[in-house]
C-alpha cells in the first residue's frame, strides 16, 4: 500500500505540489519519506500551551530520527480559565468542533502518512482526537503535561483554590492581600492547571484509551521526562505509520471502555463524559450515559486529586501515575489488558510491574475511596435524558439532600445572587438556558461553584444546571441536564420555592412536581432566550445536539 503523501509528492502532474514544497526548503529526500503532520496548539494565551514549541520540536526530532518528514501546523485553542464567567466561555466546547475540523481539512488537503497531535488543555485534547478517529489514520497524542501545583500559606493550591479564594474575599473571609498571595502564587508556570479537571483528566484519558504513550497524563510539564516522550512519540508515529495501524485500530469499543474504567477510577472532571460521548461518536462506537453508571456502579474510585482532595497531578506521577492506577484496575479484572496501543505495546505490557509507590495518593483496590466511580448519572423528572455530577467532589453530607429551588435564566444572575448573600443552607441553586444550544456553547460555571465552596456553602447547598462544570468544580454540582431548556426540557418550567429532591446514590433528580403541574405550566411557557442572529455560533445552535449525546454537532 502507497504512501498517501504520494497523492502530492510523485508523478509528473505533482511537479506544482513539489515545487510549493521546494519553496518551504524540503528537499528530495525529505519529500521521498513519509510526511507527518504535527498538529500543535501552541499560543501565548493558554499557560497550558505556552511551551508547546519546545514539546513539538522534540516530537519532530523523534520523527526524523524514525527517518520521517515532520511538518508542522496549528490550531486554535481556549483558555477556559481566561474565558470563564463572560461570553467567551460560549466558545469553549464549541470550539471543540472547530479544531476537529481544522484538524481534517489539513491532514486531507496535505495527504498527511500520519498525525501527532500536540494539545494539552480542555476542548483542544478531545476535539483533535476526535479528527483522528474520524480520519482514520495513524496517530499519536503527545499532550504537553500539567502544570506543577502553587504554594499559599504552606499548603499546595491550584487553580480551584483560585477561584474559590473569590468567593471567600466575597464573604470577607480573606482580606485583600490574602486574595493577592493566591493570584500570584497559585498558577507557578507552564502546564495544563494540576488538578484532576478537565485538560488533566483527557490526557490521562487519552493514555488510557491508547491512542497516547504511557506517561502521557501525568509528566510534569516542566520535566524533561516530557521533552523524552515527545521524541518517543515523534519514533512511535513512524512505526504505526509503517505499520498502517490507524486511529481506531487503537480507539474502539473495548478501549473505549478501558477509558471509561479508568475514568471511574481517577475521579475525572463530569466533562470527559461529553468528550468520550463525542469521542466515541466520531469513531462509530455506541456509547450511551446507561453505560457510564454501568462503569460507575463496579469500578472503585482510587484517587481523590484537586478538587475532591489535596494532591495534585506530580503527586499521581510520583505515585505510578496511570500505569499504577490501570495495574490495580486490572487486579480486578476491570480493563482489557490485551489491547493495542501506541507504542505497539499491548495494554498488560505497559503497565507490568507498575505498583502503586504511594497509597496515599493512589488507593489499592481492595481499600479504595469508595467502591463506586468518580462520575455519576442521574435521571428524574429533571432530567428524563439524564445528567451528570463528579461524585467524587461532593461531601458525603450532600450525595443526598432536599430544598427550594432558586431559579435564574443565566449564570450572571445567579453569581450575583450568591456574592450578595440570597443564597442560604438548603437551597439549590438552578441555572438555567446554559446548555448547548440555550447558551449557546453550554458554558462552564466554575464561578458560581466556586463561589459558594469560597463561602463554605458547598456542603449545604446544591446546584443544578444544563450548562456545565470545570473540573475544577466541587461539591453537589450537577449539570448536562437534559433535555436543556432551550429545548423544552422541565428545568425551564421549574419555579422559585419548588423542593428539589437529589439522591446520587440512587441516580435519582426530581422536582416535587406532578407530570400534570408540569404540563399546565407548559401550557403557558415562553422562552425567554431568543436565537442568535449572528456568528458561526449560531450555526452552532442550529446543529448542536444534547448533552447526553455529546452535543456533537449534527
Amino acid at each position: 500500500m502507497g504512501l498517501r503523501s504520494e497523492n502530492v509528492t510523485k508523478g509528473v502532474e505533482k511537479a506544482p505540489a513539489r515545487s510549493l514544497f521546494y519553496a518551504m526548503g524540503y528537499t528530495k529526500e525529505e519529500l521521498n519519506r513519509p510526511l507527518i503532520g504535527v498538529v500543535n496548539a501552541k499560543s501565548e494565551i493558554v499557560p497550558g500551551h505556552m511551551h508547546l514549541d519546545k514539546v513539538a520540536e522534540a516530537v519532530k526530532a523523534g520523527i526524523r530520527m524514525a527517518g520521517g518528514t515532520p511538518i508542522e501546523v496549528p490550531s486554535i485553542g481556549v483558555c477556559d480559565g481566561i474565558a470563564m464567567g463572560h461570553d467567551g466561555m460560549k466558545y469553549s466546547l464549541p470550539s471543540r468542533e472547530v479544531i476537529a475540523d481544522s484538524v481534517e481539512t489539513m491532514a486531507i488537503a496535505h495527504c498527511f502518512d500520519g498525525l501527532v497531535l500536540v494539545p494539552n488543555c480542555d476542548k483542544i485534547v478531545p476535539g483533535m482526537i476526535m479528527a483522528a478517529v474520524r480520519l482514520n489514520i495513524p496517530t499519536v497524542v503527545c499532550s504537553g503535561g500539567p502544570m506543577m501545583s502553587g504554594l499559599v500559606k504552606g499548603e499546595e493550591t491550584s487553580l480551584s483554590k483560585m477561584f474559590e479564594a473569590v468567593g471567600a474575599r466575597k464573604a470577607d473571609m480573606i482580606n485583600d492581600e490574602e486574595l493577592l498571595e493566591y493570584e500570584e502564587n497559585t498558577c507557578p508556570g507552564c502546564g495544563s492547571c494540576s488538578g484532576m479537571y478537565t485538560a488533566n483528566s483527557m490526557n490521562c484519558l487519552s493514555e488510557a484509551v491508547g491512542i497516547a504513550l504511557p506517561g502521557n497524563g501525568t509528566i510534569p510539564a516542566v520535566e524533561s521526562g516530557r521533552i523524552r516522550l515527545a521524541k518517543e512519540a515523534g519514533m512511535a508515529i513512524m512505526n504505526l505509520v509503517e505499520k498502517d495501524i490507524k486511529a481506531r485500530d487503537i480507539i474502539n469499543e473495548k478501549s473505549i471502555r478501558n477509558a471509561l474504567a479508568c475514568d471511574m477510577a481517577l475521579g475525572c472532571s463530569s466533562n470527559s463524559v461529553l468528550h468520550l460521548l463525542a469521542i466515541a461518536n466520531e469513531a462509530g462506537v455506541e456509547l450511551n450515559l446507561e453505560i457510564f453508571n454501568e462503569f460507575s456502579s463496579k469500578v472503585p474510585n482510587l484517587c481523590h486529586l484537586a478538587p475532591a482532595g489535596g494532591t495534585h497531578m506530580h503527586d499521581l506521577n510520583r505515585a505510578g501515575g496511570l500505569r499504577a492506577v490501570l495495574n490495580e484496575l486490572d487486579k480486578k479484572g476491570l480493563i482489557d489488558t490485551s489491547l493495542m496501543t501506541a507504542n505497539g505495546k499491548t495494554v498488560g505490557e505497559n503497565i507490568k510491574g507498575h505498583e502503586i509507590k504511594d497509597v496515599n495518593l493512589i488507593k489499592p483496590v481492595s481499600c479504595p475511596y469508595s467502591e463506586t466511580g468518580g462520575i455519576a448519572i442521574l435521571w428524574g423528572n429533571i432530567a428524563k435524558d439524564g445528567c451528570v455530577v463528579k461524585r467524587s467532589a461532593v461531601d458525603k453530607s450532600m450525595l443526598k439532600h432536599t430544598g427550594p429551588a432558586r431559579v435564574f435564566n443565566c449564570e450572571e444572575d445567579a453569581i450575583d445572587a450568591i456574592y450578595n448573600g440570597k443564597i442560604v443552607d438548603g437551597d439549590v441553586v438552578v441555572i438555567r438556558y446554559e446548555g448547548p444550544k440555550g447558551g449557546p456553547g453550554m458554558r462552564e460555571m466554575l464561578n458560581p461553584t466556586s463561589a459558594l465552596a469560597g463561602m463554605g456553602l458547598d456542603k449545604t447547598v446544591a446546584l443544578i444546571t444544563d450548562g456545565r462544570f470545570s473540573g475544577a468544580s466541587r461539591g453537589a454540582s450537577i449539570g448536562h441536564v437534559a433535555p436543556e431548556a432551550y429545548d423544552g426540557g422541565n428545568i425551564g418550567l421549574i419555579e422559585e420555592g419548588d423542593i428539589i429532591e437529589i439522591d446520587i446514590p440512587a441516580s435519582k433528580i426530581n422536582a416535587k412536581i406532578t407530570d400534570e403541574e408540569f404540563d399546565n405550566r407548559r401550557k403557558s411557557y415562553v422562552c425567554p432566550k431568543d436565537p442568535v442572529k449572528s456568528g458561526w455560533l449560531a450555526r452552532y445552535q442550529r446543529n448542536v445536539s444534547s448533552a447526553d449525546k455529546g452535543a456533537v454537532m449534527k
